[in-house]
């Protein structure tokens, strides 16, 4: 053995540094210099430019003023792609937005991603806050509905990898302080059939969600409701409760007709 990394480790390794730097551009700080990216990568000024040459070429970047570097056009083209063909968003847009004009109430759609939650569709109630949860927007997942009855349906080695890696986090979130008790909080989520909380992510707003399967009974995400607690008074939660696992019903439905594509299950979960 020669103790050098092999050429597939190698390319491997510094295509992950290339793709990384799309993570550093956000609504937060959506323009970076070719300076700024350099020292990002921890790569050499050649190789940061191939790099940058590279995203640009394939549209994930494009030059702005300044010298400075915005994601590209193609981003805007893939994900026209991923709302007509992704499963969960093709299958559960139309459950999601029966149910926000039936309740009144902002529709969400959410798609487990890696050890996150990521909503890819809202259909917004009049007057709903700012910032509630749209569509490329992620949480983790030991808060929230649509967080927690995701998180409920998961595999148990899956889940057992999560609590060692988390479990401060989910003794904190009120999950389970032990494995057994967490176990315990999971499985009333899953013979509830729905999830439902208040005030996780914002101040004075409810959140009621039920999960997605595909055909398989894998889970892929989650379809729910959320409001303020005012709009939502706890005497009509138990019939809110029932629409959004009607809907959930609908959208597996449409998710298991789909004849182009199979869902799968998020396999990178804890």
């Amino acid at each position: 053995m020669t103790g050098f990394p092999s050429e597939d480790a190698r390319s491997a390794s510094s295509l992950e540094k290339m793709l990384g730097l799309l993570d550093v551009f956000t609504t937060a700080a959506p323009a970076w210099s070719t300076e700024a990216l350099i020292r990002h990568s921890g790569t050499s000024r050649s190789t940061c430019y191939r790099y940058i040459k590279a995203l640009q070429a394939a549209g994930l970047l494009t030059p702005v003023a300044g010298g400075a570097w915005m994601l590209g056009p193609r981003i805007i083209e893939l994900d026209r792609t991923m709302r007509f063909c992704d499963p969960v968003t093709a299958g559960g847009t139309p459950a999601m937005q029966r149910l926000a004009a039936e309740t009144g109430h902002t529709g969400l759609l959410c798609l487990l991603f890696s050890d996150t939650v990521m909503c890819v569709g809202d259909a917004p109630a009049p007057g709903a806050p700012e910032g509630l949860f749209s569509r490329g927007m992620r949480r983790p997942l030991f808060a929230g509905a649509a967080s927690k009855v995701i998180l409920a349906h998961l595999p148990p080695h899956q889940l057992r990898a999560l609590f060692g890696r988390h479990r401060s986090t989910i003794g904190a979130a009120g999950l389970g302080a032990d494995w057994e008790s967490f176990r315990a909080t999971l499985r009333a989520i899953r013979d509830a059939g729905h999830c439902v909380t208040q005030s996780e992510f914002m101040p004075g707003i409810i959140g009621i969600a039920a999960p997605l399967f595909n055909a398989d009974r894998g889970v892929l995400g989650s379809i729910g409701i959320a409001a303020p607690i005012g709009n939502a008074p706890a005497t009509t939660r138990p019939l809110l409760a029932e629409r959004v696992m009607q809907a959930a019903r609908e959208a597996c439905d449409a998710i298991a007709e789909q004849q182009t594509v199979a869902a799968l299950p998020a396999r990178a979960v804890g």
